[in-house]
C-alpha cells in the first residue's frame, strides 16, 4: 500500500482512483479508509477526478508522530497534494471539513477548490461543546480511552444503552486504538466557534453543503460560513442528514467541482 512521508516523518497511508485533476478527500472523527464514508464516495468521484482518500494520522494504516498539532495533520495534506502534482482540491467530511478549512487557509494556491460538509461548528458558544473538551482531555490524559470514546459517540447522539452495548462488543478495541485522535478532532474545531481567522485567509471557490435535516445550528453555520468565505456557496441537499446518501452527495460534488473542468 502506498504511502508519503509528512513533514515530521509520520507515514501517511492513502489509496488514488480515478482519472482527472486531483481530489482530497478528509476524514471526519474516528473515520478512515476502511471504517467510514470516504473510500465508496471516492469510487463515485472517480470518473472525473484521481481522488486520494487516506487516513489521518493515527488511524488505520498511517503512523503518528507526538505531540500533536493541526500543522501537522495539515502537512499530512501538503504531502499528498505534492504526490497528486503540487494542486488538489479538497473535500473534508464533519470535523474533516474543519481541518480542509485549515489546509486551504495555509497552503494557498496548492488548493484549487474547497468543499465541506455539515463542518460541526457554531456561530454563538456551546457549553455542551465546551463541556466535552474538557471532560474528553481529561480521560485521555487518564489513559481511559474507553470512556473517551463513549463520550465521543453520547456527544453525537448515540442513546446511552447503545453505547453500553457496543463496549461489550469486539469492535470496541478498534474504537479505542483510535480514541486519542479523538483530540485532534477536537484540536482542529477549537472553540467550537466559525474560525473567521482562516475562513478569511481562503481565497479560492468554496462550497459548504449541509443537509435538509440537520440540526439547526449546523443549518446556520453552513449558511455563515459560506457567507463569510469571499467565493462561497450553501448548497443543501433535500431530504439529507449527517449520514447522507453518498450518491447524492457525490452528485453536489460533481456539480460543483466539474464547473471548473474543461470539457
Amino acid at each position: 500500500m502506498p504511502t508519503v512521508a509528512s513533514h515530521d516523518g509520520t507515514r501517511i497511508a492513502f489509496d488514488s482512483l480515478g482519472t482527472g485533476p486531483a481530489l482530497v478527500l478528509v476524514d471526519g472523527a474516528t473515520c478512515y479508509r476502511d471504517a467510514g464514508p470516504l473510500r465508496p464516495l471516492a469510487a463515485l468521484m472517480a470518473d472525473r477526478f484521481t481522488v486520494y482518500v487516506y487516513d489521518r494520522r493515527g488511524r488505520g494504516a498511517s503512523t503518528d508522530t507526538l505531540p500533536f498539532s493541526v500543522d501537522r495533520e495539515i502537512d499530512d495534506i501538503a504531502a499528498l497534494i505534492d504526490t497528486a502534482g503540487g494542486r488538489a482540491a479538497l473535500f473534508g467530511m464533519s470535523s474533516g471539513g474543519a481541518l480542509a478549512i485549515a489546509a486551504a487557509a495555509r497552503l494557498g494556491a496548492s488548493v484549487s477548490e474547497l468543499a465541506v460538509y455539515e463542518v460541526p461548528v457554531s456561530i454563538e458558544r456551546d457549553p455542551v461543546a465546551i463541556a466535552y473538551s474538557r471532560n474528553l482531555a481529561e480521560a485521555l490524559a487518564a489513559g481511559r480511552r474507553s470512556d473517551a470514546m463513549a463520550l465521543f459517540l453520547a456527544r453525537v447522539g448515540i442513546p446511552a444503552e447503545q453505547i453500553a452495548g457496543m463496549r461489550q462488543a469486539p469492535m470496541w478495541a478498534g474504537y479505542e486504538a483510535i480514541a486519542p485522535t479523538l483530540a485532534y478532532d477536537d484540536a482542529v474545531l477549537g472553540d467550537g466557534l466559525l474560525p473567521y481567522e482562516r475562513i478569511d485567509a481562503v481565497r479560492i471557490p468554496a462550497v459548504v453543503l449541509s443537509g435538509e435535516f440537520a440540526p439547526e445550528f449546523i443549518r446556520e453555520s453552513a449558511r455563515a460560513l459560506a457567507t463569510a468565505l469571499e467565493y462561497g456557496r450553501h448548497v443543501e441537499l433535500p431530504g439529507q442528514s449527517h449520514d447522507v446518501d453518498l450518491a447524492v452527495l457525490a452528485g453536489a460534488l460533481h456539480e460543483t467541482l466539474d464547473a471548473s473542468l474543461p470539457g
